[in-house]
């Protein structure tokens, strides 16, 4: 059994058991928190799409730590200006334990 969610402005195909890294919800570590944003559930005998969300169905998670992913490098430059800027930038996330699908 799958589901898949939307946290975070992104969609996510997630099954019991699994671990995901989303962007950060506030919780506090070991919390149990319910997703109700799902749009699918799919099972052994075909698959619930919802219109845009499956009625009643919710997806219960725990909350396993906070952290901070990998450093992104950001360069511009303009050719032949001598005009060059060197960023970076670090995402937030939490990461995640999927412990019920609930349709």
């Amino acid at each position: 059994m799958y589901a898949v969610i939307k946290t975070g402005g992104k969609q996510y195909r997630v099954a019991v058991g699994e671990k995901l890294k989303v962007e950060q919800i506030p919780a506090d570590i070991g919390a149990v928190i319910t997703l109700e944003e799902v749009l699918a559930v799919g099972k052994d005998d075909g698959i619930v799409v919802g219109a845009p969300l499956v009625p009643g169905a919710s997806v219960a998670v725990t909350v396993l730590s906070h952290g901070r992913g990998d450093k992104v490098r950001i360069f511009k430059m303009r050719r032949r200006k001598h005009y060059q800027k060197h960023q970076g930038h670090r995402q937030n996330y939490t990461e995640l334990r999927i412990d019920e699908i609930r349709s």
